[in-house]
C-alpha cells in the first residue's frame, strides 16, 4: 500500500483555553492538490503552524511520507516547500541573494544545479526582477519571492496558507498553472484559502474547518454533486413554513424566505403544497453556497 506523502492524526491545539483546532485527521497523497478552507479564524494557519512545527502542538502526529516529522528533522525539512500566509525575508538583501541563499541549503545534496535551473524558470514566470532589494517590493512581488522559494527544489510536499494574497489576476492564472503542473509531477500540495472561487479551478479534494474542528472532506467533484438546493418562497404563510418545516432562512422580507433544501424537489413541493404559495423558485446551490452551508449549519 503506498504511503501518504502528509498525513496528520489527533491534531491538537489549544492556546491556554482557547481551542486552536482540535483532533483534526486527514492524509493526502502525491499528486493530489487539497484544499483546507474556512473562515479566518477557523484554525487554517494554527493547523498548517502546528505542522510545520512552528508552535507546539498539545498532541498528535504528523508524517511525511511515512516519518514522524519532528523539530529538528533537516532530512525532511528538505522534502517541504512552504509558503506562509504572509513572507518575512532579510531586507537588506536583493531577491536574487535570497535565492542563492537557499540554493546553498541544497548545493551539498549535489541538487544545486537543477534548483537553480529550476529557479531561473520560476523568475521568469513569475516576471520577478532579481535585482530589487526586498525592502522595495511590493506586496504582490513579495509573494512571488515566497512562492518560488517553496517551489524552486521541487519538494514532494508543498504547504501555502493564503497563497494568491496580492496577486494581479494575470499572475494568480500562472500560479494556478504551476501548481497544477507540481500535481503532474506527483507533488502533495496542502492548500489553505477562504476564497471560495479558488477551490473548484484546482482542488481534487476540500477539507472544510470550522471552529478548530474538520467538519468535512470530499472531492470537490462530488460536493458539487450533493443535493443541495436553495429555496425561495413567497407566501403569507411564510411564519408557519418556517416553524413547521423547521428552515433556517438565509434571507427574508415580510413575506419572502430563502432557505437551503436538502429533500427531494417532488417531497419538497408535497410539503409546501399544505400552505398558499404565490411564487417559489428552486435553485442549485453553487459551489460557494455549498461551503456556506456547512460553514453556518449547526
Amino acid at each position: 500500500m503506498q504511503e501518504h506523502i502528509l498525513e496528520i492524526k489527533n491534531l491538537t491545539k489549544y492556546y491556554g483555553k482557547v481551542k486552536g483546532v482540535e483532533n483534526l485527521s486527514l492524509a493526502i497523497d502525491g499528486g493530489e492538490i487539497f484544499g483546507f478552507i474556512g473562515p479566518n479564524g477557523a484554525g487554517k494557519s494554527t493547523t498548517i503552524r502546528s505542522v510545520m512545527n512552528l508552535i507546539n502542538k498539545n498532541s498528535g502526529t504528523v508524517k511525511v511520507c511515512g516519518k514522524e516529522f519532528l523539530r529538528d528533522d533537516t532530512e525532511t525539512k528538505r522534502m517541504i516547500g512552504y509558503l506562509p500566509s504572509e513572507v518575512f525575508l532579510y531586507d537588506d538583501l536583493t531577491v536574487g541573494r535570497i535565492f542563492d541563499y537557499h540554493e546553498s541549503f541544497y548545493a551539498k545534496q549535489g541538487d544545486g544545479k537543477a534548483i537553480h535551473e529550476r529557479k531561473c524558470e520560476l523568475v521568469e514566470r513569475l516576471k520577478l526582477d532579481e535585482s530589487k532589494m526586498i525592502e522595495d517590493l511590493s506586496l504582490g512581488n513579495l509573494k512571488k519571492t515566497g512562492i518560488i522559494l517553496a517551489l524552486m527544489h521541487s519538494p514532494k510536499l508543498v504547504i501555502m496558507d493564503e497563497p494568491t494574497s496580492g496577486l494581479d489576476p494575470i499572475i494568480q492564472n500562472v500560479f494556478y498553472e504551476l501548481l497544477l503542473e507540481e500535481r503532474e509531477r506527483g507533488t502533495a500540495i496542502f492548500y489553505s484559502t477562504h476564497i471560495l472561487s479558488e477551490i473548484s479551478k484546482i482542488c481534487d479534494r476540500v477539507g472544510i474547518i470550522r471552529n478548530g474542528e474538520l467538519i468535512k472532506v470530499e472531492k470537490t467533484s462530488e460536493l458539487s454533486d450533493k443535493n443541495l438546493t436553495f429555496v425561495t418562497v413567497k407566501s403569507k404563510d411564510k411564519k408557519k413554513i418556517i416553524d413547521d418545516l423547521g428552515v433556517k432562512p438565509v434571507s427574508e422580507d415580510e413575506e419572502q424566505i430563502r432557505f437551503a433544501n436538502t429533500l427531494p424537489d417532488d417531497v419538497l413541493i408535497k410539503k409546501l403544497a399544505a400552505y398558499k404559495i404565490d411564487r417559489i423558485l428552486i435553485e442549485e446551490a453553487t459551489l460557494e453556497e455549498m461551503f456556506m452551508h456547512y460553514y453556518t449549519e449547526e
